[in-house]
């Protein structure tokens, strides 16, 4: 079998910026609820059969305790605020498992399930639905790999290094160096992503990189620069390192088989109905018919 777990904080941002507002009977807006349960019908219509979906229930997590500038929830839009809870009642109801996250990400979640269904003999591939260079770390081999429905690219872990040319397991590595503006933490300056591809394709961790310039090899420029830059941050390199690597204690499920989609709880049309939506009900009921 094929385990599905979706980045549902990506999906909402997606469908909020790319469809057009509607409110629901009460008034609320659901536009990008209705654009996110449109999305995940429409991946059980394609055959998946196992799928769980992550969202951040609050933006905050344990992360920004440990750095002050990590990302927050300010300057969210607020019709999009709002929906992240409807977004996760509406999945429950169309009976999907979802982990809303308050201590953690739903980066966190999907690397946790990820890694947990993998380990079952039964399940033949997990996919990771994101495009986040964050979850790139999870890939392994071609059990466990990285779906951009969007654009409909699948990378395994050869996939993996082609894009950043970095092994799975050094993408936390390379983001250390080179920053993620949109978790909110800098980086180490003049480390770009070629120099960070470059060192950690022959030093897979920060502990690996010879303290000496000299013995880095040929090929990287300012190796003399970029070598002292990272000894005197060296404890900012570990804490950023700290930041991008996700966490696999999560809880999520005890067994795969909570994960099966057995169809639409019964409140799932009347909420579909609220939304103006009654096709997805019976597009639903149709794929639990099969």
């Amino acid at each position: 079998m094929k385990i599905h777990v979706v980045d549902g904080t990506y999906e909402l941002f997606r469908h909020f910026f790319a469809v057009p507002p509607a409110l629901d009977a009460a008034g609320r807006e659901i536009g990008a609820v209705r654009g996110v349960v449109t999305s995940i019908v429409g991946l059980l219509e394609s055959g998946a059969t196992h799928a769980g979906v992550a969202t951040d229930h609050v933006i905050e997590s344990f992360r920004n305790r440990l750095y002050p500038g990590y990302k927050t929830g300010d300057g969210i839009p607020e019709p999009l605020w709002a929906q992240f809870p409807l977004l996760e009642d509406a999945l429950r109801a169309m009976g999907v498992m979802v982990w809303p996250m308050v201590e953690f990400e739903a980066d966190d979640a999907l690397a946790a399930a990820a890694a947990r269904a993998a380990m079952d003999e039964r399940v033949e591939q997990v996919l990771i639905c994101t495009p986040d260079k964050d979850l790139a770390q999870c890939v392994a081999g071609k059990k466990i790999v990285q779906w951009d429905r969007r654009r409909d690219i699948v990378r395994d872990e050869d996939g993996v290094v082609a894009k950043w040319g970095v092994k799975p397991a050094s993408i936390p590595d390379w983001l250390a160096v080179v920053g993620d503006t949109a978790d909110g933490y800098p980086g180490l300056p003049g480390w770009g992503a070629k120099a960070a591809e470059l060192t950690f394709s022959r030093y897979p961790h920060l502990e690996d990189v010879p303290k000496d310039w000299r013995q880095w090899g040929s090929g990287i420029r300012a190796a003399q620069r970029l070598c002292a830059v990272l000894q005197e941050q060296w404890e900012d390199a570990l804490l950023y390192r700290t930041l991008a690597t996700l966490r696999l204690d999560v809880p999520v499920f005890e067994s795969i088989d909570a994960m099966e989609w057995k169809g639409p709880e019964a409140e799932f049309e009347s909420l579909c109905r609220g939304m103006q939506a009654e096709g997805l009900y019976k597009r639903a009921m149709a794929v639990a018919s099969r």
